[in-house]
């Protein structure tokens, strides 16, 4: 267990985990890319009151997870094994998305978000 704590910045965990958050907030949202993606994958964009609780919830624990990662792989100094890793989950929900017949342009968006969300936690890591 000591290899996930050691030399974590849990100030990196936490900045990157919630900068990420709000950085989807926006990418899905009716100003950037939100509308297409909704189309793309079939659903309705409604307001703020109508977010869905459990994928909100889902998504920020995903998010704290995967920012958790990144500090563990950058204390050790193998932060190309994180980056292959989400490389590795970005390709496979891509394919997921052309399963479930999403849009190209959704699952781009998709995919483009995940690679984002890395580069923020990877910065916060650099900062923090």
């Amino acid at each position: 267990m000591q290899e996930i704590f050691s030399g974590v910045s849990w100030a990196a965990v936490s900045v990157g985990a919630i900068v990420s958050f709000v950085v989807g907030w926006l990418w899905y949202s009716p100003k950037l890319f939100g509308v297409k993606w909704a189309e793309g994958v079939g659903v309705k964009l409604g307001d703020s009151s109508e977010m869905p609780k459990v994928a909100m919830i889902s998504q920020a624990l995903g998010l704290f997870l995967m920012s958790w990662f990144v500090a563990v792989t950058a204390a050790s100094n193998h932060l190309l094994t994180v980056i292959l890793a989400t490389l590795a989950f970005t390709v496979m929900g891509y394919a997921n998305g052309a399963f479930a017949q999403h849009s190209d342009y959704a699952r781009k968006v998709n995919a483009g978000y995940w690679l984002v969300a890395l580069v923020i936690m990877v910065i916060c890591n650099g900062i923090f």
